[in-house]
């Protein structure tokens, strides 16, 4: 089980790590552009977000 999980976060920064290593200016607008949203947005956003990982980490169980 601590594999998997030192697995996954592992996977979640390569992710994470893409947007900057391959278009940081493109990253750095997106970014600007989420810090301008009201938080309720960034809620939902944030919300989808744990939805969609709960559905696809259930389906790899």
């Amino acid at each position: 089980m601590s594999n998997s999980i030192w697995l996954a976060f592992g996977l979640v920064l390569v992710i994470e790590g893409l947007g900057p290593l391959i278009a940081p200016n493109g990253w750095r607008a997106m970014i600007a552009e989420l810090s301008r949203q009201p938080d309720n947005h960034l809620r939902r956003i944030g919300g989808c977000l744990v939805v969609t990982g709960l559905v696809i980490t259930y389906f790899f169980i």
